[in-house]
């Protein structure tokens, strides 16, 4: 700990030459929480699965234990830079409702810091929405929003699937929206989550033409790669700074992926990477302009915490999940948590 925090001191005096001026950080972050649901039966939904007689014999044990483990986890995110600080803002995906909200904030890790939450309850058939964790200190919530995935083809007018969680406020003393995703599964064709990126960039071009400098975040479990079209194509996320347009995204998972070969989620021994927090050009230092008056993307980190992987047996290496194989393995997710880090100057 004592070595990071030396490198992040010299980073941070490194990006102005200058020991004089002092600099803040924030982290953001994103977490799929793999089925966070409460014993109970929310009417017209499907959440047969998770009661104490389903599949899954989902029970006040287990619930217990879940919401132990994703307090834990969503604690420590961060705090690889930012002991005893963590996260400033986390978005979620795969939370039931708002009980399953209030029960995962009030779990000691999170209480501690007061974390709070956004969420608008969504038409998922299965039940899961998105939902916004903050820190009240760091991010002032000024409004929010779930603008709705509306189907392209009449024939699947009738399905109902998660919309996109738009929260706007005040991180830094700077007005940010947060953007939350959880496309369409891999169970759909690849045309729904590029029709659902398509949509994800025209709720981020109206918040553009609303104010030119709003800084703004798409994060979420894309079920896409940062390579493929939905992201790359319809979301306009490019993998380096230098190629970012007016109209574009910058996307630092790219290459985490493209040229690290690792990710967020593995699948038949193969890393994926799902979860991505992706950024408006107005967080990006392009160029020759290296200044930090403004809040700035510094990096971007997956969160490895040893806890979350499987140590032994067929699938050791991988996130640790919840339930495997009809057993319950009192895990985390089958994904991993990600962060992006930002820097601003401080006034003097």
């Amino acid at each position: 700990m004592k070595k990071q925090l030396l490198i992040l001191a010299v980073l941070l005096i490194s990006i102005t030459a200058t020991a004089q001026k002092k600099f803040s950080v924030y982290a953001v972050g994103f977490y799929n929480q793999e089925n966070l649901f409460d014993t109970c039966h929310d009417e017209g939904k499907n959440d047969y699965e998770f009661l104490p007689n389903g599949s899954y014999h989902w029970d006040g044990l287990k619930y217990s234990h879940k919401l132990h483990n994703m307090a834990q986890a969503l604690s420590d995110m961060g705090t690889d830079l930012l002991p005893n600080v963590g996260c400033s803002v986390i978005g979620l995906s795969e939370i039931e409702n708002a009980k399953v909200l209030t029960d995962l904030t009030s779990q000691p890790a999170l209480k501690a810091r007061n974390y709070q939450y956004c969420h608008i309850e969504g038409p998922d058939m299965r039940g899961i929405d998105c939902a916004l964790l903050y820190n009240p200190k760091m991010f002032k919530v000024d409004n929010m929003k779930l603008v709705p995935y509306v189907q392209k083809e009449l024939k699947d007018s009738s399905y109902k699937t998660r919309g996109f969680l738009t929260v706007s406020g005040k991180l830094a003393d700077e007005h940010v929206v947060f953007i939350v995703c959880h496309l369409p599964s891999r169970f759909n064709g690849s045309a729904y989550r590029e029709w659902g990126a398509t949509q994800v960039k025209a709720v981020k071009d109206s918040l553009l033409k609303e104010d030119s400098n709003v800084k703004i975040f798409i994060m979420g479990d894309m079920n896409d790669d940062p390579t493929d079209k939905s992201m790359h194509e319809a979301l306009a996320a490019k993998e380096e700074i230098d190629m970012v347009g007016p109209d574009d995204m910058y996307n630092p998972w790219y290459n985490i992926l493209a040229k690290q070969g690792t990710g967020t989620l593995m699948y038949r021994g193969a890393w994926n990477l799902f979860d991505q927090i992706i950024m408006s050009p107005s967080l990006l230092n392009k160029g020759d302009n290296k200044g930090f008056s403004t809040l700035k993307f510094w990096k971007n980190k997956i969160q490895r915490m040893p806890y979350l992987f499987q140590t032994e047996g067929q699938y050791k290496g991988s996130p640790k999940r919840t339930s495997a194989g009809g057993v319950w393995l009192d895990g985390y997710s089958d994904h991993l948590p990600v962060c992006v880090y930002l820097v601003k100057e401080q006034a003097n």
